[in-house]
């Protein structure tokens, strides 16, 4: 017995030696103190782009306000904090804080009862505060750094003033990214009114440097309805100033003067739009005959759609959970309503970082792409139980029922990273039997009488432009492929283009693509003559037809004799089916 009693005394001496020894080397560390271009010229470009007018499926969801009464009255001051609905929908579909240097509740005094004057002594504007300048100059310039793209356009064209004459009234989110999409416009001769396209994304502190300029920008963070009516008509109705070009995000400043000031519309000489609810509503007004100009669908643009929704949303999906739930993915049960880009880049990112993800769909064929990427198909009431996170990606209405949210375990995370704010039926739960507790900025607890809560992130509007940022590099992409949209339709000879909706030629994709490679020092193979000849192409491009979407889950676009060919099929395999 006594040889076990010396072994753990001298177990003990051991284990006393080595934590003396930690304390130590803890002390000791303790103490220490931590102290390239592609050579395309401007002037080439009326030659290489030649767009094809393409109709869609108007979705039934999107509704024009034809009541004239509901444009007709003009905003007024009272209820500027109200809570209801707007008339838009892509007006409240986000808010973004993470990236604005002020907040908007510094100083409650509306902007429209303020009398500001920039160091040139213009009033033409209305921000939050103009002092704000020099910070949000600071935020232009670092944004610069990663659009080098856009920048080489900018020096490569402002000698020949492509856009001179031109005069620009747009509505956008008011960003860092857009002020240099902005300044780029200037810089090639045009004049610029500016808006926002969304009341709660617009850096306050950039809108003042862009006012500081002389750019006319209305906007502010925080802005009620009628802020947002009240903004989108002084861009628009001032005196001596007669917008010529439209860059719009969205459609309400296209909708606005279509309805308001019908005189002004006719004169447009061309629309640059990039969203989705905002081509819908130009489709429905060149379905009806309405659409007296011509109009450039950005948003189906290869530029736009395989970079801005999927590698844009792969990277911003991550940053905003984390940001507002300091969630850890590892193990979690994730749902992703949609698997278009935006779903494929959420889904993407979520099992790198080994999150068990699930996809809801209605596309056999998106959904069969889910399936070949690893992912299991569900109906969300399958997994609405035991799933930790939801995240929509539709751009559907009631996606997430109130019944649903019911049915979910406590703790649950529900997002969303579609365009609309409709994904959710948030309003559902404004309801007293429920209670909202803020946690955090954008951060909501809704709280059910048994003690059950849900973590509802950003009131159900888009998750990465409410709780964090988007990078930089992708809004240079999307910035490069308007301002060659605004160039081409501003600069484009009586006739080539008719009163429609074309889709941005794909040389100009191929164009906006080449910009960017630089950033990477990626050098492009170039075909032999031989090559070329085979399989009929030009050297320069383009390399693929229009209706070549770069991923087989978006052939949007095919011909009609294409179209007549699958509908034949399909007919044959149903009746061939329905026999066995």
């Amino acid at each position: 017995m006594s040889e076990p009693v010396g072994e753990a005394k001298l177990e003990v001496k051991q284990a006393s030696k080595e934590v003396k020894e930690s304390e130590n080397v803890a002390e000791k560390y303790s103490a220490m103190t931590v102290s390239k271009n592609s050579e395309i010229t401007m002037g080439e470009l009326s030659t290489v782009f030649s767009a094809v007018p393409t109709h869609k499926p108007v979705k039934k969801q999107i509704q024009f306000v034809e009541d004239k009464q509901e444009f007709s009255r003009f905003p007024t001051k009272a209820g500027r904090r109200s809570l209801s609905r707007s008339i838009s929908q892509s007006s409240t579909d986000s808010y973004s804080s993470a990236a604005s240097y002020t907040d908007s509740s510094d100083d409650e005094t509306s902007p429209r009862d303020k009398t500001q004057v920039n160091s040139k002594g213009s009033s033409d504007f209305c921000v939050k505060n103009i002092k704000q300048a020099e910070f949000g100059r600071r935020e232009i310039e670092i944004a610069e750094q990663d659009m080098s793209a856009l920048i080489s356009l900018r020096k490569r064209a402002q000698s020949e003033k492509p856009l001179a004459g031109a005069k620009i009234v747009g509505c956008t989110h008011i960003t860092a990214q857009t002020a240099v999409l902005i300044e780029t416009l200037v810089a090639l001769g045009a004049q610029c009114r500016w808006t926002a396209c969304n009341i709660y994304s617009t850096q306050n502190e950039v809108a003042a440097a862009l006012s500081e300029t002389g750019v006319a920008v209305f906007a502010w963070k925080g802005e009620s309805e009628d802020d947002f009516w009240w903004c989108i008509d002084h861009c628009i109705n001032t005196e001596g100033w007669q917008p010529n070009m439209i860059l719009d995000d969205g459609g309400d400043l296209t909708h606005w003067m279509y309805k308001k000031y019908p005189n002004v519309f006719k004169k447009i000489r061309g629309i640059v739009e990039e969203s989705v609810t905002g081509v819908h509503r130009l489709y429905q007004l060149s379905k009806a005959g309405k659409l007296c100009v011509p109009a450039m669908n950005v948003n189906d643009s290869v530029t736009k759609q395989k970079f801005d929704n999927l590698y844009c949303c792969r990277e911003s999906i991550l940053d905003g959970l984390k940001r507002t739930t300091d969630v850890m993915f590892g193990g979690k049960q994730v749902v992703v309503c949609g698997y278009g880009e935006v779903g494929k880049g959420c889904c993407a990112a979520l099992k790198a970082l080994g999150a068990i993800v699930y996809v809801t769909e209605i596309d056999p064929i998106c959904a069969l792409q889910a399936c070949m990427d690893g992912f299991r198909v569900v109906k969300l009431n399958e997994v609405i139980r035991q799933v930790d996170v939801i995240i929509t990606c539709t751009g559907n209405k009631n996606v997430v029922t109130r019944d649903q949210l019911d049915r979910m375990k406590n703790g649950c995370i529900v997002c969303n990273m579609g365009h609309s704010n409709t994904e959710i039926d948030v309003a559902s739960l404004r309801t007293p039997e429920l209670t909202w507790e803020r946690v955090r900025s954008q951060v909501d607890h809704v709280i059910w009488p048994d003690g059950k809560r849900i973590i509802l992130l950003a009131e159900g509007r888009l998750l990465n432009l409410s709780c964090s940022t988007v990078p930089t590099f992708v809004l240079s992409i999307t910035a490069t492929t308007q301002a060659l949209a605004l160039i081409e339709l501003y600069n484009a000879p009586e006739g080539r283009y008719k009163q429609d909706v074309y889709l941005l030629p794909k040389k100009m994709d191929e164009y906006v693509a080449s910009l960017h490679l630089a950033t990477f020092d990626a050098h492009l193979t170039e075909l032999s003559d031989e090559q070329a000849k085979y399989l009929g192409l030009n050297k320069n491009g383009p390399f693929k037809p229009n209706y070549y979407r770069y991923t087989f889950a978006h052939i949007k676009i095919l011909k009609w004799g294409n179209i007549l060919k699958l509908l034949l099929t399909y007919c044959y395999c149903t009746r061939l089916f329905a026999n066995t």
